[in-house]
Parts: structure tokens; sequence; C-alpha cells
């Protein structure tokens, strides 16, 4: 008997060499596919031949028919399935290469509405790649260009054929939960679908003895998605889990210059709040800020965040939510570092950083969008919105008000001390970190690590121990304001902070010990603001 193959293909790549592989063999395809074959001078039959029936609806209804799929799932060696294809006058089909209507991509077009992208919505073609999966012992089943080579040149195992049916069912299921994402509007289904597709392998994971990869959402872009690596050795684990840290922390203050999410709650809750500067740029070494600043310049906010922590910085992660610029990219080049990150770089920058032969050198294009996060549990996952608003009120609570430059400076740390460790403090200065003490079980030590931390760092600068870089805050006065991410359990960081020169904090409030420290800002002079919302980050 001959063998038949079906070839309905969206992809057309390597399609011919397998057709003229075929050669003998009976090939029945549709639409565009027999067209393409056909115009090639391959033979092809035309599934209503096969069916006796013609393609309808717009060519929603072709390979949907017991002549199809009966001959895809007659198990050979059961005498009865091939006694009924025998009544049927039906005959078997022993190969099928299919590959689907680009969902993936076209749900990613802006351009197209609801109607227009469920066309791409693949019916038949799952169909048949599933019964021949389920099949698989009898029929050879292709959806990956890259095996087609496989199978001529004879690969044709039964182990073979296995994986080839497992990567249907792979595919199926993340083409299905692409849809269901698309189709089904709710925050948590019964059922989570994600749509998650190989970006690379990975060396290994944190540590060596762990092995690890890089998955990408293949139904939205993501940052990642849009990663270009134009220098370097491949990004590894460790690499990847500090870069989405910075790069979250610099896009925080906005993408090239646009203004910062939460913008419109600051302006409309913050008598008299200024924009400030939009130049950022952020250290990130074990996936927490070691450094944060915003500038006039790219180089004013890298040599602020790098006099946070000279220490921390080497061997980290540097992100600006701006073009890299010649200036910068001298000092960066200065440092050793293992990856830089930005929007884009001068071609001279570029050049600069890259006589760095193995430091990874990012271009991102993308702000981050993603509405959800996702930690790995045994035996499941958690899920939670993203940390998107900042502050759901200004409060006052304290008789002493903080200044202008003071209100900037808030604003400001509670956008940093967000993407700190929980218990997380930061200290600020002009737009700047000059103190971060996060990852502690109680918020005391990292108050009095980042209030030691910002004296040590202000006074190097006033007796320029320190390269300062043209720092503007190079002198001997001490940070003014205190961010934390969470409410003061006692008034013993109000005292540290008083004895360490902070004249304003901001907290989200919410303790039943908050008279406590209002009491203790009093008696201090200190101004105090609760917004209302605290920024856990375990």
């Amino acid at each position: 008997m001959k063998k038949r193959a079906l070839i309905s293909v969206f992809n057309k790549d390597g399609i011919l060499e397998l057709a003229s592989f075929l050669k003998g063999w009976e090939i029945i395809s549709t639409g565009g596919t027999s067209k393409f074959l056909q115009d090639n001078n391959i033979p092809v039959t035309d599934v209503s031949a096969v069916t006796g029936f013609p393609e309808c609806l717009d060519g929603r209804v072709k390979t949907l028919h017991p002549a199809i799929h009966a001959g895809i799932l007659a198990r050979r060696e059961v005498p009865e399935h091939i006694d009924t294809l025998k009544n049927l006058k039906l005959e078997t089909i022993d190969l099928v290469c299919v590959n689907l209507y680009p969902f993936f991509e076209k749900v990613q077009d802006t351009s197209l509405s609801a109607e227009e992208i469920i066309e791409f919505i693949d019916i038949g073609g799952p169909g048949m790649l599933r019964s021949a999966a389920k099949n698989y012992r009898d029929v050879i089943v292709l959806t990956d260009p890259a095996d087609y080579q496989k199978v001529i040149n004879g690969d044709v195992s039964l182990d073979f054929r296995k994986k080839l049916a497992g990567k249907v069912f792979n595919l199926t299921s993340a083409y299905d939960a692409a849809i269901s994402r698309f189709m089904l509007d709710e925050e948590y289904p019964a059922f989570l679908p994600l749509s998650l597709k190989m970006g690379q392998p990975l060396r290994y994971g944190e540590n060596g003895h762990q092995s690890a990869a890089l998955y990408l959402h293949a139904d939205r872009p993501g940052v990642l998605g849009g990663m270009e690596q134009l220098n370097g050795k491949e990004m590894g684990y460790n690499n990847i889990k500090d870069l989405d840290v910075a790069w979250k922390a610099a896009c925080a203050f906005g993408l090239a210059g646009t203004d910062p999410a939460g913008e419109d709650d600051v302006k409309r809750l913050v008598p008299g709040a200024a924009s400030g500067n939009k130049i950022c740029c952020v250290a990130v070494k074990h996936n927490t800020p070691c450094g944060i600043a915003l500038g006039n310049t790219l180089l004013e906010a890298y040599e602020k965040t790098f006099c946070c922590d000279p220490v921390s910085i080497f061997g980290g992660i540097v992100a600006c939510n701006t073009k890299v610029n010649v200036p910068t990219a001298y000092r960066l080049g200065e440092l050793f570092l293992e990856v830089v990150a930005a929007p884009d770089f001068d071609d001279e920058a570029l050049e600069i950083l890259k006589k760095k032969k193995n430091l990874r050198i990012i271009r991102l294009k993308n702000a981050p969008k993603e509405t959800h996060e996702y930690t790995a549990v045994d035996g499941g996952l958690l899920i939670q919105q993203c940390d998107r608003i900042l502050l759901e009120k200004w409060e006052i609570v304290t008789k002493t008000s903080p200044n202008e430059t003071d209100i900037t400076d808030m604003i400001f740390g509670m956008r940093a001390v967000t993407f700190v460790k929980s218990n997380a403090i930061m200290i600020v200065k002009e737009q700047a970190a000059t103190g971060i003490g996060g990852g502690q079980v109680n918020r005391i030590w990292p108050a009095k690590h980042a209030l030691d931390r910002s004296t040590a760092v202000l006074k190097a600068l006033s007796e320029e121990t320190a390269d300062s870089g043209g720092i503007p805050w190079k002198n001997s006065d001490p940070a003014r304001v205190l961010a934390s991410d969470a409410f003061f359990p006692f008034a013993d960081i109000v005292d540290a902070a008083a004895k360490a020169g902070i004249k304003a904090i901001i907290q989200p409030g919410g303790s039943m010990n908050d008279k406590l420290s209002i009491e203790a800002c009093d008696k201090y002079g200190i101004a105090m603001v609760f917004t209302g919302t605290r920024h856990f980050k375990h």
C-alpha cells in the first residue's frame, strides 16, 4: 500500500526538501501549501479529493473530516481498525507535517482587532497534530522544521517518534494557553495558562551544580524578549535576575525621559511636588540595589550611584534609563562590571565599553509592562499583581512639614526603596541614595546600617578621600531624608535617624505604635509623612 503524508504548513521553511524526500508517497495538502508544492513541481492530492467535501467557511473547515482523522488514528496492529478503514473505503495517513497559524505573533499586533486576531486561531492544525501524536507508533508527526532533516536522514525510531509526539503536545499546550489568556478575562482563572518558549539554555543556575534555562513569553514581548546583547559573555542565571531588578528600578523613574509610573498620583496627592530629574542610574549586586540616583546628566547620576557603595558595585550590574554617552562610558570602563544595560549607546561610547571583551553590553528597548509576578514554591506558584502603586495618600503626621527639597527626595526615596529587600531603609540626599540597608529580619539593623553608611560616604566625599567626579553634593552636610518600605514598629528608628541628622522621613504608617514614632519626630523636629502603601520585597 502506498504511504501517504499530509502536509499543511504556514511556515514553508524546509518543506520542499521534505516533500522531495517523500518521492513515491502520496502527498495530501491544503490551500496555500498545496499551491506552493505544485508550483515547485511536486505532485499533490488536494485534501478535498480525499474527504469528498470542499473547503468551506473561508477555509475554517478543511481537514475536520473522518477521512483525515480516521486515517491518522487507526492503529495498524488492531485488525478491527484496519477492517473499519476498508469498509469505509478510507486509507491510512503515515506522516503528518503541520505547523500552526501564527497566533503567538498576531496576538501581539496592536494594529489588529480582536476579531482579526481570532481568525489566527488554528483549529484543524492542532487537531491533526494531536491525532498523529496520539498514534505516534504508526504515524510520524512533524511540527518543527528543525526535525525535518532527521526524518530525511532516516531517524524514525520509536523513541524519536515519541519525542516528536511530545513536542506536539508541548506546542499545542502553549498555543492553547496563549489563546486562553487572550479570550479569558480573569486575573486568577481556575487553571493558569502560561505560554513560554525556550529563550536560551544557561550554563548553570545560581550555583555551578544547578542547571538552568531562560524561558520567554511566546504571546507577549516583555523586556527580555527584546533584549539585544552587543558584547561580552553569555548571560547567566544570576546576571538575568540582577538585570531584571536593575532595569525595573531604572525604569521606575521613566524610560528615556518619559514620566515615571504613578507620577499622576504624586502630582495629585503631594502639594508642591516637583518632578525632579528623570535621568536614572542604578547599580545592583545580589539582586538588590547597592546604589541608585538621579542626575541632570547621566554622568552625574552614575557618579552619585557609584559613591553610595564603591565596593559593592564591583562585579555588579549597572542600568541606565537613557542613552549611554561617551563621558559615562569612560567612567563605566574603569570598573569591573558584569553587565551594563541601557536603551541605547552612542557609537563611540559603545566602542569604549567593548574594549572590555567580557563585559555584557545589553540594549533594552521596552519598559517593564508585566501585570503580575510569579514565585515558584514546592508544588506550585505564588502569583501576585506587580507593585505599581507608589502611594495612596500624602499625610503629614508631624508638627514639622517637609520643605520642597525634602519632598523631592522623599518621592525619590520611596520609589527607590521599593527595589531593596525588606526590611528596607534608604537614606537620600539630592535624589541619590547615600546609604541602603535591607534584607534583615528587623528594621533597626538596616536603619543603622544605612545611616552609618550614609555618614561614612558623605564624610569621605567631604574629605576628598573618594572620587567625587564633580558630584554637586560633595560637602559635609548630612543626608536629610530617610525612606522606609514599611511602617516602624518602634520609635528606635526615629531616634537613630535624629542622631544622624535626618530631617524628614517617609514611610507607609499603619503600625499600632505609630504614635510613638510621631511623638519622637515632634521631639526632634523631624517631618514625617505617611503614604498608606507598604512595599515589602521578600
